[in-house]
């Protein structure tokens, strides 16, 4: 099995030390397993000054071009995919199955936007005779990009993907908990034959980074994903300098479950799901709104498929759930329970930590919560689930829409009219029915309301790594 990797910062195309680093612990045993270098303000002004010679060279080079460099940089990575998910699982905690799925899906995030760097068509408006209008799209500059801890490499590839794709240079601001996966893309991407300057990788203090980088009037976009509070502060301080912002923050997404469909294969479907990764998802599946005719048998089936979750050190081959991210969450976790707990819920299994080493959260189910308990308001990430029975789908549609978070909502029907209210009806920028899945490279990506705005993936998604330039080209001076 490979070793964790020597941790660098990377900037203008050479790894580099600091004389200041961090610990990066494994969740699963609490010890350390590297030391990451912090950057220095000197470091981020070299990142800015390499990042704008980067864009000057790669606004340049033809699309095609483009996407045969990003190309390669996935092909290496789809080679590595053992060595990078072996660090992630070390670093995250993660099941050692599900960090090889996600170091895939990473590649299918560039594979997908080097394809779309050469589809970003203009356009030409019909116009009067001797007259052109054209609308042309160029690359925005250098991009901010700030990646989470709970996708190690598939939310840094994202952001990536879109700005280099679309011409960018990107000084990305990986997690500290986790930085391997970030650390193994700026790697292909160098061997891939990334010219100098378009991606570089630090590390440090989130505050002092986004600070100092936010305000430089070199960068051109701010793209994060993270929670809600952290998203607003910097929409805020990138306002002050009008700076645009692409934000997906949190979620609490709602799973309406109608009388129609077939309660078993929904309950266990939404069990599995819940439990992934932890829960640390931002569409995590969390409040499930089941219609009361079948709320006792889905509730039941819900529980004992949770239950039955294998939870431990992601290395091992049975296991499907491992550690929560730190000891902060099984304190706010634990926290959560308990408040709806004294409230009224009932807590029909897991609700504490595991006993020994490492930052394991029992699988949590809660039923018959409350409005009034705070986790109907606030965002878990972790494996606790919310069952409560609806009368009808308007209900469950008031229900699911009661909080400020808009970024995924699920439905489980097989009929057309309640399809038709649920896609209608869901205030959430990404509704699926009959499935968990939310999230795919070719579909747009993003939320509404206070989980954020601006699109990744699909066509949509490199719209936000550009500029829209309209040019208006008569044939004679008038």
């Amino acid at each position: 099995m490979s070793t964790y990797p020597d941790l660098h910062l990377f900037i203008d195309g050479k790894w580099r030390k600091t004389a200041d680093d961090l610990p990066v612990l494994n969740p699963a045993t609490e010890e350390e397993i590297g030391r990451l270098p912090r950057a220095r303000k000197q470091d981020l002004d070299d990142a800015l000054e390499s990042a704008a010679r980067g864009f000057k060279i790669w606004s340049q080079v033809a699309p095609c071009e483009r996407a045969s460099v990003i190309l390669k940089a996935a092909v290496l990575m789809r080679e590595r995919q053992e060595e990078i998910a072996t660090a992630i699982t070390a670093e995250h905690g993660k099941p050692l199955s599900q960090a090889r799925l996600e170091v895939i899906r990473g590649c299918e995030f560039l594979e997908w936007d080097a394809g779309e760097a050469t589809r970003t068509y203009g356009r030409v408006i019909p116009s009067a005779p001797g007259v052109r209008y054209i609308v042309h799209h160029q690359p925005i500059g250098t991009v901010a990009g700030f990646s989470p801890w709970n996708f190690p490499m598939s939310q840094p590839c994202r952001k990536v993907a879109g700005a280099i794709a679309a011409g960018c240079s990107i000084i990305l601001k990986a997690a500290e908990e986790t930085p391997a996966g970030a650390l193994h893309i700026a790697r292909a991407f160098h061997d891939a034959g990334l010219p100098p300057g378009v991606l570089n990788l630090v590390f440090g203090e989130p505050s002092e980074i986004s600070n100092h980088l936010i305000k430089h009037e070199q960068v051109r976009l701010v793209a994060f994903t993270g929670s809600t509070a952290v998203g607003r502060h910097l929409t805020t301080f990138a306002s002050q300098h009008m700076t645009p912002v692409l934000m997906e923050l949190g979620g609490h997404a709602p799973v309406i479950i109608c009388e129609d469909t077939d309660v078993q294969a929904a309950a266990i479907t939404g069990a599995i799901r819940k439990m992934r990764n932890a829960g640390q998802v931002c569409t995590s599946p969390t409040r499930f709104f089941a219609h009361e005719s079948i709320f006792d048998e889905y509730a039941e089936t819900f529980v004992r498929r949770a239950s039955e979750t294998v939870v431990g050190n992601g290395v091992n081959d049975d296991v499907e759930m491992g550690p929560l991210a730190n000891d902060r969450r099984i304190t706010a976790l634990t926290e959560l329970v308990e408040d709806a707990r004294e409230k009224g819920a009932e807590v029909r299994t897991g609700g504490g930590k595991l006993d020994g080493k490492g930052y394991f959260f029992q699988p949590t189910v809660l039923v018959n919560v409350p409005d009034t308990a705070r986790v109907m308001q606030e965002e878990p990430f972790g494996p606790l689930a919310i069952i409560n029975p609806v009368s009808s789908l308007d209900v469950a549609l008031e229900k699911a829409n009661s909080v400020p978070f808009g970024l995924a909502a699920y439905g489980f029907t097989n009929r057309a009219d309640y399809v038709d209210r649920m896609v209608e009806g869901l205030e959430a920028g990404n509704v699926s029915i009959n499935t968990l899945e939310a999230s795919l490279p070719e579909t747009p990506f993003g939320g509404v309301k206070a989980s954020g705005y601006g699109r990744e993936g699909g066509t949509e998604g490199l719209h936000n790594y550009m500029i829209t330039k309209n040019i208006s080209h008569s044939m004679s001076i008038v």
